[in-house]
């Protein structure tokens, strides 16, 4: 391996060029059925309109699911919010109680609350390798204010990231 092949394989995540009104795929993964996942809280979508996704990588760059405003970002980076142009809030949830590894197998990437992101960006890395030892790992994707925005999301399926995945 030459000196600069590590850098080659680093992953370059641009900003995505969509319509303010599309919600994408955060990461390579696949698209699921949120009531297939073991908390109730979000199977049963307590929290608003839901989908999941599950992964296959050891690690995972999460990005933002749409244009808009970062309005939560958990310093332990389990979760964070995006609130869209026109008002549709959407939290990303990183697991099932991984709140309690206090962030350790998270990274936070340079973002912080109040930034305004593209579908795309960057917000946290995850080892999900790590994680899969003591926790369930599928990712929420939930539309928390979903009685004033509705969503509606595409059907369970294989996804690549910056895909839309509303209707």
């Amino acid at each position: 391996m030459g000196l600069f092949d590590a850098f080659k394989k680093k992953e370059a995540f641009e900003a995505l060029n969509v319509p303010d009104t599309d919600i994408v795929a955060i990461a390579d993964g696949k698209l699921i059925d949120v009531t297939t996942v073991s908390d109730p809280m979000f199977a049963e979508k307590m929290m608003g309109e839901s989908i999941a996704f599950t992964y296959d990588a050891d690690k995972v760059t999460f990005c933002a699911p749409a244009n808009g405003t970062i309005s939560a970002l958990f310093p332990t980076g389990h979760a964070f919010g995006i609130t869209m142009k026109d008002g549709t809030e959407l939290l990303v949830h990183i697991g099932i109680d991984t709140v309690n590894s206090k962030g350790d197998g998270f990274k936070l990437l340079g973002k912080k609350q109040g930034d305004t992101v593209k579908a795309g960006m960057p917000i946290v890395e995850a080892d999900l390798k790590k994680f899969s030892k003591k926790y369930a790992m599928p990712v929420m994707l939930i539309v928390t204010n979903s009685a004033e925005h509705a969503v509606k999301f595409i059907d369970p399926q294989p996804v690549t990231r910056g895909q839309k995945i509303n209707l």
